[in-house]
């Protein structure tokens, strides 16, 4: 409804200067998180089958990387497909698995990951995906090993229960292997075992979540203890660059005490 009014009026991008105008990019999150969910509600609320939603949702998640470019945000870490999301109906975790293909294509093609050198790694059990989608991570990721401007994350397959168990697994086969004793097991060996542990920030400074829900789903459960957390009331196919700005916005007049 705002956006309607806001475009009807013709403030739109006065609205979005008034908002950039609120916020600091010196003081812009480092790393942020988005748990992107709503599509299948978009799709059903606008009587379109599901998988339109997903669709909208892909290109939605397109424009991000220019958005956190322009606001000064490094790091960008998208909850895309979670494990439990491959428990879905057939029909469906194919409609997702295909575009996922497709999406993976177009963006070992884009000329932005290379012009800003952002480093794009997949977070998650990419062994339980189809090998065409292992494949084109896999030559995204050697692509853009040696990028440290700018990082990607996408958590596909991806549970944060399951990463905590494989730091676990990892850890008990150096120490098996004689070469990690318990004595020095610290919280920095655990981060040093994450799925993050590529990253120059691995813990989100915000995290988001659309569509109204308020939980993590298990999104970077370790990485997440003093992440700053902003749900919003819209569905992701929705979300617009005033979302993202607010958010930052929001995140920008907390205080981080971190426990302290």
């Amino acid at each position: 409804m705002l956006d309607s009014l806001l475009r009807i009026a013709g403030v739109y991008k006065i609205y979005e200067k008034y908002l950039s105008n609120q916020i600091s990019k010196a003081e812009a999150p480092k790393h942020i998180g988005i748990i992107l969910d709503g599509n299948r509600r978009w799709a059903e609320a606008n009587s379109y089958p599901r998988w339109i939603g997903h669709w909208f949702g892909a290109k939605k998640a397109e424009k991000l990387l220019e958005w956190c470019k322009e606001l000064g945000i490094k790091t960008l870490t998208l909850y895309v497909l979670s494990v439990e999301n491959l428990q879905r109906s057939p029909e469906e975790v194919k409609e997702l698995l295909t575009l996922i293909e497709e999406k993976l294509k177009e963006l070992t093609q884009d000329g932005r990951i290379h012009k800003y050198r952002i480093r794009v790694k997949a977070l998650g059990k990419i062994e339980l995906l189809p090998d065409s989608i292992k494949e084109l991570l896999a030559k995204i990721e050697k692509a853009t090993e040696d990028y440290d401007e700018y990082f990607l994350n996408i958590a596909i397959a991806y549970g944060g229960r399951l990463e905590i168990v494989d730091v676990v697994k990892g850890i008990a086969e150096k120490v098996k292997n004689k070469e990690l004793s318990l004595s020095e097991i610290t919280s920095k060996t655990v981060e040093e075992h994450l799925y993050t542990s590529h990253l120059p920030y691995p813990e989100p400074d915000l995290i988001i979540r659309t569509s109204g829900e308020e939980r993590l789903s298990g999104f970077l459960l370790w990485q997440s203890a003093y992440s700053e957390l902003v749900f919003l009331d819209v569905f992701w196919p929705e979300f617009r660059k005033i979302d993202l700005m607010r958010a930052v916005r929001t995140y920008q007049r907390r205080i981080r005490r971190f426990g302290k």
